[in-house]
């Protein structure tokens, strides 16, 4: 683990691995002249769990929707396997593998989770029946409620949903932003567990959290955004132990893990 800041620089202990997701000094931001991304950088390898983590107003969020498009990059790059999709439009990056779960409005509340599924099928509905039956493998709550309306669900079934939807197209790359926002310590808990459970079922990750002690113990790897801009890096059990960031970023309870 170093503390030095980091720039293109390879993820800890992801040598051998393929670089799946790779975004180098990005500067990017919502208003003309208005940078929130000051040179943020992250790799995410193939099979991989990348966290990032960070204070509030660090970039986080906005770092997860530029890599989905939604953000315009002023400098900068972001390849998906060796391909740069610097600016391409959301549309075209779920077509090509990359799918994104929003932090908030991210279900139809008055749609069914089962017609909520097939809105994440819109390329292609002729594979939504083999599609879902891969997805509810993951989540089988989604097939025993699957006529009820989105609305009713708890927060954390509708994070279920809403990462249910995303991975309907196959994606190789998941884009998590605050999954676990608005939760109780409970649902959270389910959460994580689920994403975890998407890792290991073969989608490589990337997941923005605000609550960085749980990110940090099921991710491979982990960059602490400041300011826009990378800060530390490292394996996520890792940084847990690292007097810096438990210090500026986690808080005396991280101590207690």
């Amino acid at each position: 683990m170093t503390d030095e800041p980091v720039g293109g620089a390879e993820p800890v202990g992801a040598a051998d691995a393929e670089e799946l997701l790779v975004a180098t000094d990005l500067v990017a931001g919502y208003l003309p002249g208005v940078d929130i991304l000051n040179g943020a950088s992250l790799t995410l390898h193939r099979g991989e769990l990348v966290g990032i983590i960070g204070p509030n107003g660090a970039g986080k969020s906005t770092l997860i929707k530029t890599l989905f498009g939604l953000v315009p990059v002023r400098s900068g790059a972001i390849t998906l396997d060796g391909d740069d999709i610097t600016g391409r439009p959301a549309h075209e990056l779920v077509a090509r593998g990359v799918g994104y779960v929003p932090q908030t409005r991210n279900v139809f509340p008055s749609l069914t989770i089962e017609e909520n599924l097939k809105m994440g099928m819109y390329l292609d509905p002729a594979r939504f029946p083999e599609r879902f039956e891969a997805v509810v493998s993951l989540f089988p709550m989604l097939a025993e409620r699957r006529r009820e309306r989105a609305g009713v669900l708890s927060g954390g079934q509708r994070q279920m949903v809403a990462m249910g939807r995303a991975l309907m197209t196959d994606p190789s790359v998941l884009l998590l932003d605050e999954p676990s926002a608005g939760l109780s310590p409970m649902n959270q808990d389910e959460v994580f567990a689920r994403v975890a459970q998407v890792k290991e079922a073969g989608v490589s990750v990337v997941m923005v959290e605000q609550n960085a002690r749980k990110c940090l113990l099921i991710a491979d790897t982990a960059f602490v955004l400041d300011q826009g801009r990378n800060a530390h890096s490292g394996r996520g059990r890792d940084l847990l132990d690292d007097p810096t960031v438990i210090e500026l970023y986690l808080g005396t309870l991280a101590r207690e893990l």
